[in-house]
């Protein structure tokens, strides 16, 4: 790999570690984080646009020195400059797929006052008496350890359609579950 793959790269990675990499969520400046990050639309395009100069722009070059080195067949820079390509290409591919799909949304038709799709809300699991906070966002950009469940997880399905004040049991892989619902900031409210 080159070096300036190799930096695009870490970048890359680094920023899917800090949670930049459209694995939090958001609407057209709504903020997944809270915390003044880019919304997911913003996040998506950043990452495509930088997976897109290094796709059309360094990695030729990058298989240009390679294929100029010889022999293609036992050129491990050729092949890893050919496996990059790849995978920049499928990514891409994700990544329009993903904006497509954010802007056919409808948020007129996510609850104003009750969970669902982009909602933050705190609950109180009452077996161990601990506060928990969640996030349901899109299929794909779930991530538990950040408290970010998927609309489609079991977790998720047991939130959807509750309001503050309301005592959800769901079934978990370790047994049942109960939270009473605290607080809530629906997408609309986190505009």
């Amino acid at each position: 790999m080159g070096i300036a793959t190799g930096r695009i790269l870490g970048a890359v990675e680094q920023a899917a570690r800090d949670g930049r990499s459209g694995r939090g969520f958001c609407f057209y400046g709504v903020s997944g984080s809270r915390a003044g990050s880019m919304s997911l639309k913003e996040e998506l395009e950043s990452e495509l646009k930088v997976l897109e100069r290094e796709l059309k722009i360094e990695l030729p070059q990058e298989i240009k020195k390679a294929v100029a080195m010889g022999d293609l067949r036992e050129n491990a820079e050729y092949q890893t400059a050919l496996e990059r390509q790849r995978f920049l290409q499928s990514r891409i591919g994700q990544l329009k797929k993903r904006l497509a799909e954010i802007s056919l949304m409808r948020l007129d038709q996510v609850p104003k006052d009750r969970i669902g799709l982009g909602t933050w809300f705190k609950t109180i699991d009452l077996e161990d008496d601990k506060e928990v906070e969640f996030e349901i966002v899109m299929e794909g950009m779930a991530d538990p350890t950040r408290g970010k469940i998927s609309i489609s997880s079991p977790l998720a399905r047991g939130f959807v359609n509750r309001k503050a004040g309301d005592e959800v049991a769901i079934s978990v892989p370790s047994g049942r579950k109960t939270y009473e619902i605290v607080e809530i900031k629906t997408i609309h409210e986190r505009e």
